[in-house]
Protein backbone atom coordinates (compact mmCIF):
# COMPACT_ATOMS: atom_id res chain seq x y z
CA UNK A 1 0.00 0.00 0.00
CA UNK A 2 1.37 3.24 -0.71
CA UNK A 3 0.49 6.20 1.31
CA UNK A 4 0.41 9.86 1.65
CA UNK A 5 0.00 11.79 4.64
CA UNK A 6 -0.41 15.32 5.09
CA UNK A 7 -0.76 17.77 8.02
CA UNK A 8 0.84 20.37 9.45
CA UNK A 9 1.17 23.79 11.83
CA UNK A 10 0.83 21.86 15.48
CA UNK A 11 1.33 18.70 17.44
CA UNK A 12 -2.32 18.23 17.35
CA UNK A 13 -2.29 17.64 13.56
CA UNK A 14 0.88 16.08 13.38
CA UNK A 15 1.25 13.30 16.44
CA UNK A 16 -2.35 11.48 15.30
CA UNK A 17 -0.44 11.43 11.99
CA UNK A 18 2.16 10.16 13.15
CA UNK A 19 0.00 7.43 15.39
CA UNK A 20 -1.63 6.36 12.17
CA UNK A 21 1.78 6.08 10.02
CA UNK A 22 2.72 3.88 13.31
CA UNK A 23 -0.35 1.50 13.49
CA UNK A 24 0.02 0.92 9.47
CA UNK A 25 3.83 0.03 9.70
CA UNK A 26 2.72 -2.37 12.24
CA UNK A 27 0.01 -4.03 9.96
CA UNK A 28 1.63 -3.57 6.47
CA UNK A 29 5.78 -3.94 6.29
CA UNK A 30 5.43 -2.99 2.90
CA UNK A 31 3.87 0.31 3.20
CA UNK A 32 5.29 3.13 1.49
CA UNK A 33 4.73 6.62 2.67
CA UNK A 34 5.00 10.10 1.86
CA UNK A 35 4.71 12.78 3.75
CA UNK A 36 3.26 16.14 2.87
CA UNK A 37 3.83 19.14 4.84
CA UNK A 38 4.58 22.94 4.71
CA UNK A 39 7.78 24.14 4.65
CA UNK A 40 8.06 26.78 7.64
CA UNK A 41 6.00 24.49 10.36
CA UNK A 42 7.31 22.14 12.90
CA UNK A 43 6.12 18.89 10.37
CA UNK A 44 8.97 19.99 8.81
CA UNK A 45 11.83 18.59 11.41
CA UNK A 46 9.76 16.58 13.15
CA UNK A 47 8.73 14.03 10.42
CA UNK A 48 12.40 13.77 8.37
CA UNK A 49 13.48 12.61 12.08
CA UNK A 50 11.03 9.58 11.93
CA UNK A 51 12.94 8.58 9.02
CA UNK A 52 9.91 9.24 6.59
CA UNK A 53 10.14 10.58 3.14
CA UNK A 54 8.96 14.49 3.19
CA UNK A 55 8.11 17.12 0.94
CA UNK A 56 6.97 20.46 2.15
CA UNK A 57 5.14 23.03 0.15
CA UNK A 58 4.85 26.20 0.35
CA UNK A 59 1.05 27.35 2.28
CA UNK A 60 -0.33 30.29 4.57
CA UNK A 61 -3.80 30.23 6.22
CA UNK A 62 -6.34 32.83 5.86
CA UNK A 63 -5.98 36.17 7.39
CA UNK A 64 -9.16 36.85 9.57
CA UNK A 65 -8.14 39.98 10.31
CA UNK A 66 -7.44 41.68 7.06
CA UNK A 67 -9.39 40.08 4.47
CA UNK A 68 -7.23 42.03 1.93
CA UNK A 69 -4.70 40.01 2.64
CA UNK A 70 -6.15 36.62 1.16
CA UNK A 71 -5.69 37.61 -2.58
CA UNK A 72 -2.30 36.31 -1.41
CA UNK A 73 -3.61 33.71 0.45
CA UNK A 74 -5.16 32.32 -2.58
CA UNK A 75 -2.66 32.52 -5.08
CA UNK A 76 -0.55 30.59 -2.32
CA UNK A 77 -3.09 27.49 -2.24
CA UNK A 78 -3.38 27.61 -5.93
CA UNK A 79 0.39 27.21 -6.28
CA UNK A 80 0.60 24.52 -3.59
CA UNK A 81 -2.57 22.56 -5.71
CA UNK A 82 -0.41 22.53 -9.03
CA UNK A 83 2.67 21.81 -6.93
CA UNK A 84 0.75 18.49 -5.43
CA UNK A 85 -0.61 17.18 -8.17
CA UNK A 86 2.82 17.08 -9.41
CA UNK A 87 3.98 15.16 -6.30
CA UNK A 88 0.96 12.95 -5.92
CA UNK A 89 1.06 12.05 -9.70
CA UNK A 90 4.94 10.81 -8.97
CA UNK A 91 4.55 8.79 -6.08
CA UNK A 92 0.87 7.58 -7.04
CA UNK A 93 -0.63 6.62 -3.36
CA UNK A 94 -3.49 4.19 -3.12
CA UNK A 95 -4.50 6.82 -0.60
CA UNK A 96 -4.15 10.28 0.44
CA UNK A 97 -4.94 11.13 4.17
CA UNK A 98 -5.18 14.73 6.09
CA UNK A 99 -5.07 15.20 9.42
CA UNK A 100 -5.88 19.50 9.83
CA UNK A 101 -3.47 22.12 8.95
CA UNK A 102 -3.92 24.43 6.42
CA UNK A 103 -1.38 22.67 4.08
CA UNK A 104 -4.16 19.50 4.03
CA UNK A 105 -6.31 21.93 1.76
CA UNK A 106 -4.14 21.67 -1.26
CA UNK A 107 -2.99 18.25 -0.74
CA UNK A 108 -6.27 16.70 -0.25
CA UNK A 109 -8.21 19.06 -3.02
CA UNK A 110 -6.05 18.25 -5.26
CA UNK A 111 -6.00 14.27 -4.56
CA UNK A 112 -10.03 13.99 -4.76
CA UNK A 113 -9.43 15.87 -8.37
CA UNK A 114 -6.95 13.48 -9.05
CA UNK A 115 -9.67 10.25 -8.22
CA UNK A 116 -7.31 9.21 -5.33
CA UNK A 117 -9.27 8.00 -2.99
CA UNK A 118 -9.10 10.34 0.26
CA UNK A 119 -9.41 10.65 4.50
CA UNK A 120 -9.62 13.65 6.65
CA UNK A 121 -9.37 13.27 10.24
CA UNK A 122 -11.04 15.70 12.57
CA UNK A 123 -9.56 15.82 16.13
CA UNK A 124 -11.51 18.86 17.96
CA UNK A 125 -14.92 18.97 18.50
CA UNK A 126 -15.54 22.02 16.36
CA UNK A 127 -13.98 21.53 12.54
CA UNK A 128 -11.37 23.67 10.99
CA UNK A 129 -11.88 25.36 7.97
CA UNK A 130 -9.66 22.88 5.66
CA UNK A 131 -11.61 19.92 7.00
CA UNK A 132 -15.31 21.45 6.51
CA UNK A 133 -14.20 22.69 3.05
CA UNK A 134 -12.61 19.18 1.90
CA UNK A 135 -15.67 16.95 3.47
CA UNK A 136 -17.39 17.61 0.69
CA UNK A 137 -14.51 16.23 -1.55
CA UNK A 138 -13.27 13.62 0.30
CA UNK A 139 -14.02 9.65 0.19
CA UNK A 140 -14.71 9.68 4.12
CA UNK A 141 -14.48 11.64 7.48
CA UNK A 142 -13.12 10.43 10.43
CA UNK A 143 -13.52 12.20 14.19
CA UNK A 144 -12.30 12.32 17.40
CA UNK A 145 -15.48 13.71 19.24
CA UNK A 146 -19.31 12.37 18.66
CA UNK A 147 -20.39 15.43 18.97
CA UNK A 148 -18.51 16.61 15.59
CA UNK A 149 -20.55 14.77 13.50
CA UNK A 150 -23.15 17.11 12.75
CA UNK A 151 -20.78 19.31 11.06
CA UNK A 152 -20.43 16.71 8.22
CA UNK A 153 -21.85 14.44 5.42
CA UNK A 154 -23.65 12.11 7.69
CA UNK A 155 -22.89 8.69 5.36
CA UNK A 156 -19.48 9.21 5.14
CA UNK A 157 -18.69 10.37 8.69
CA UNK A 158 -17.23 8.27 11.31
CA UNK A 159 -16.50 8.44 14.70
CA UNK A 160 -13.31 6.79 15.53
CA UNK A 161 -11.92 8.54 18.02
CA UNK A 162 -7.85 10.00 18.38
CA UNK A 163 -5.48 7.86 17.53
CA UNK A 164 -2.85 9.16 20.01
CA UNK A 165 -5.39 7.74 22.55
CA UNK A 166 -4.13 4.19 21.70
CA UNK A 167 -0.33 4.83 21.44
CA UNK A 168 -0.74 6.17 25.16
CA UNK A 169 -2.44 2.72 26.19
CA UNK A 170 1.10 1.52 25.55
CA UNK A 171 3.29 3.80 27.89
CA UNK A 172 4.21 2.70 31.55
CA UNK A 173 3.24 4.69 34.70
CA UNK A 174 6.38 6.69 36.06
CA UNK A 175 6.52 7.39 39.73
CA UNK A 176 6.15 10.91 41.02
CA UNK A 177 9.46 9.74 43.36
CA UNK A 178 11.47 9.81 40.85
CA UNK A 179 10.85 13.63 40.51
CA UNK A 180 11.50 13.93 44.21
CA UNK A 181 7.33 13.53 45.31
CA UNK A 182 6.21 11.97 48.27
CA UNK A 183 4.73 8.61 46.96
CA UNK A 184 1.38 9.67 49.90
CA UNK A 185 0.69 12.63 48.97
CA UNK A 186 -1.98 13.51 45.80
CA UNK A 187 -0.21 14.94 42.92
CA UNK A 188 -1.25 18.04 40.83
CA UNK A 189 0.37 18.42 37.27
CA UNK A 190 0.08 22.26 35.74
CA UNK A 191 1.25 22.48 31.92
CA UNK A 192 -0.08 25.28 29.52
CA UNK A 193 0.96 23.55 26.39
CA UNK A 194 4.91 22.21 25.62
CA UNK A 195 6.05 25.66 24.57
CA UNK A 196 4.12 27.26 27.44
CA UNK A 197 2.07 30.54 27.82
CA UNK A 198 2.90 34.09 28.59
CA UNK A 199 -0.12 34.91 29.87
CA UNK A 200 -0.33 32.24 32.04
CA UNK A 201 3.19 32.47 33.12
CA UNK A 202 2.43 35.95 34.54
CA UNK A 203 -0.67 34.38 37.05
CA UNK A 204 1.23 31.11 37.99
CA UNK A 205 4.04 32.93 39.11
CA UNK A 206 1.30 35.04 41.75
CA UNK A 207 -0.36 31.79 42.25
CA UNK A 208 2.74 29.16 42.91
CA UNK A 209 3.60 30.59 46.33
CA UNK A 210 -0.10 30.16 47.73
CA UNK A 211 0.20 26.24 47.29
CA UNK A 212 2.38 26.40 50.67
CA UNK A 213 1.15 23.92 53.27
CA UNK A 214 -1.22 22.47 51.22
CA UNK A 215 -1.54 19.05 51.67
CA UNK A 216 -1.52 18.01 47.56
CA UNK A 217 2.38 18.21 45.56
CA UNK A 218 2.31 20.56 42.24
CA UNK A 219 4.45 19.86 39.28
CA UNK A 220 4.23 22.97 36.99
CA UNK A 221 5.60 22.54 34.02
CA UNK A 222 6.55 25.54 32.30
CA UNK A 223 6.99 25.12 28.52
CA UNK A 224 11.24 25.74 27.71
CA UNK A 225 10.54 29.46 26.55
CA UNK A 226 9.13 30.70 30.43
CA UNK A 227 11.10 28.35 32.14
CA UNK A 228 13.65 31.07 33.58
CA UNK A 229 10.65 33.28 34.26
CA UNK A 230 10.46 31.86 37.66
CA UNK A 231 13.87 31.24 38.58
CA UNK A 232 13.59 34.07 41.64
CA UNK A 233 10.60 32.47 43.04
CA UNK A 234 10.83 31.23 46.69
CA UNK A 235 9.45 27.76 46.65
CA UNK A 236 7.69 25.35 49.24
CA UNK A 237 8.66 21.84 49.52
CA UNK A 238 5.29 20.16 48.09
CA UNK A 239 5.85 22.11 44.53
CA UNK A 240 8.85 22.09 41.75
CA UNK A 241 9.02 23.55 38.27
CA UNK A 242 10.48 21.79 35.22
CA UNK A 243 10.92 23.43 31.67
CA UNK A 244 9.47 20.28 29.81
CA UNK A 245 8.78 16.41 30.47
CA UNK A 246 9.48 14.52 27.21
CA UNK A 247 7.85 11.35 29.26
CA UNK A 248 4.85 13.21 30.82
CA UNK A 249 2.36 10.46 29.75
CA UNK A 250 3.90 8.82 32.38
CA UNK A 251 4.42 10.68 34.97
CA UNK A 252 -0.04 11.71 34.02
CA UNK A 253 -0.30 8.18 35.10
CA UNK A 254 0.43 8.95 38.32
CA UNK A 255 -1.30 11.80 39.04
CA UNK A 256 -4.73 12.97 40.53
CA UNK A 257 -5.22 15.71 38.82
CA UNK A 258 -4.10 17.85 35.52
CA UNK A 259 -4.80 21.54 34.87
CA UNK A 260 -4.01 22.43 31.57
CA UNK A 261 -5.67 23.82 27.74
CA UNK A 262 -8.11 21.81 26.41
CA UNK A 263 -6.39 21.16 23.23
CA UNK A 264 -7.23 17.82 20.79
CA UNK A 265 -4.19 15.69 22.09
CA UNK A 266 -4.71 16.72 25.45
CA UNK A 267 -8.43 15.71 25.22
CA UNK A 268 -7.22 12.12 24.25
CA UNK A 269 -4.39 12.10 26.86
CA UNK A 270 -6.70 12.77 30.03
CA UNK A 271 -9.50 10.19 28.49
CA UNK A 272 -6.96 7.41 27.57
CA UNK A 273 -5.40 7.54 31.14
CA UNK A 274 -8.99 9.11 32.90
CA UNK A 275 -7.16 11.92 34.51
CA UNK A 276 -9.42 14.49 36.25
CA UNK A 277 -8.80 18.19 35.01
CA UNK A 278 -9.55 21.53 35.46
CA UNK A 279 -9.13 22.63 31.70
CA UNK A 280 -8.31 26.17 30.99
CA UNK A 281 -9.28 26.95 26.75
CA UNK A 282 -6.85 28.87 24.90
CA UNK A 283 -9.10 32.05 23.83
CA UNK A 284 -6.71 32.67 21.60
CA UNK A 285 -6.90 29.12 18.54
CA UNK A 286 -9.67 29.39 15.82
CA UNK A 287 -13.35 28.94 16.28
CA UNK A 288 -12.22 28.90 19.95
CA UNK A 289 -12.52 25.09 19.63
CA UNK A 290 -10.62 24.62 23.20
CA UNK A 291 -13.62 25.71 24.94
CA UNK A 292 -15.98 23.56 22.72
CA UNK A 293 -13.56 20.35 23.82
CA UNK A 294 -13.50 21.23 27.01
CA UNK A 295 -17.28 21.75 27.35
CA UNK A 296 -18.01 18.23 25.48
CA UNK A 297 -16.05 16.81 28.62
CA UNK A 298 -17.91 19.47 30.79
CA UNK A 299 -21.06 18.40 30.19
CA UNK A 300 -20.94 14.37 31.23
CA UNK A 301 -19.18 15.52 33.99
CA UNK A 302 -15.42 14.44 32.83
CA UNK A 303 -13.87 17.99 33.81
CA UNK A 304 -14.26 21.22 35.48
CA UNK A 305 -13.55 24.18 33.19
CA UNK A 306 -11.67 27.36 34.39
CA UNK A 307 -11.56 30.11 31.73
CA UNK A 308 -8.18 32.45 31.54
CA UNK A 309 -9.92 35.58 32.16
CA UNK A 310 -10.99 34.21 35.46
CA UNK A 311 -7.72 32.32 36.42
CA UNK A 312 -6.22 33.68 39.74
CA UNK A 313 -4.86 32.17 43.00
CA UNK A 314 -8.21 32.48 44.84
CA UNK A 315 -10.30 30.81 42.04
CA UNK A 316 -8.09 28.17 41.32
CA UNK A 317 -7.17 27.00 44.74
CA UNK A 318 -10.36 27.28 45.95
CA UNK A 319 -11.31 24.39 43.08
CA UNK A 320 -8.25 22.67 43.45
CA UNK A 321 -8.90 21.69 47.70
CA UNK A 322 -12.65 21.50 46.77
CA UNK A 323 -11.72 18.42 44.44
CA UNK A 324 -8.23 17.38 45.60
CA UNK A 325 -9.67 16.22 48.79
CA UNK A 326 -13.30 14.79 47.21
CA UNK A 327 -12.47 11.35 46.17
CA UNK A 328 -15.60 10.62 45.29
CA UNK A 329 -15.85 13.41 42.70
CA UNK A 330 -12.40 12.28 41.29
CA UNK A 331 -14.19 8.82 40.91
CA UNK A 332 -16.98 10.56 39.31
CA UNK A 333 -14.66 12.31 36.91
CA UNK A 334 -12.57 9.48 36.07
CA UNK A 335 -15.50 7.78 34.90
CA UNK A 336 -16.85 9.57 33.16
CA UNK A 337 -13.44 10.23 31.15
CA UNK A 338 -12.62 6.44 30.68
CA UNK A 339 -16.56 6.09 28.92
CA UNK A 340 -15.53 8.38 26.13
CA UNK A 341 -12.25 6.03 25.64
CA UNK A 342 -11.27 4.76 22.61
CA UNK A 343 -8.47 2.57 22.94
CA UNK A 344 -8.26 1.34 19.65
CA UNK A 345 -8.56 4.24 17.60
CA UNK A 346 -5.62 3.89 15.50
CA UNK A 347 -6.50 0.56 14.24
CA UNK A 348 -9.93 2.00 13.58
CA UNK A 349 -8.76 4.09 11.55
CA UNK A 350 -6.39 1.65 9.81
CA UNK A 351 -9.52 -0.52 9.40
CA UNK A 352 -10.83 2.33 7.26
CA UNK A 353 -8.18 2.72 5.56
CA UNK A 354 -8.15 -0.78 4.09
CA UNK A 355 -11.75 -0.51 3.37
CA UNK A 356 -11.28 2.46 1.56
CA UNK A 357 -8.55 0.72 -0.64
CA UNK A 358 -10.28 -2.40 -1.12
CA UNK A 359 -13.86 -1.27 -2.44
CA UNK A 360 -15.26 -2.87 0.57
Amino acid sequence: MRIVITAGGTGGHIFPALAVINKIKEKDKNAKFLYIGTTDRMEKDIIPKEGIPYVGIKMIGLNRKNPLKNIEVMKTYFEACKKAKEELKKFKPDIVIGFGGYISAPVIYSASKLKIKTIIHEQNSIPGVSNKFLSRYVSKVLVSFKESIKYFPKKKTIYTGNPRSEQINDIKKISKETLGFKKDRPLVIIVMGSLGSLTMTKKLKEILPNFKNKNYQVLLITGNNYYDDYKDIKLSSNVKIVPFLNDLIGYMKDANLIVTRSGASTIAEITSIGLPAIMVPSPYVTNNHQMMNAKALEEVGACLILEEDNFNSKNLITLLDEVINDKDKLAKMKEALLKRKISNSASRIYEEILKLVRDE
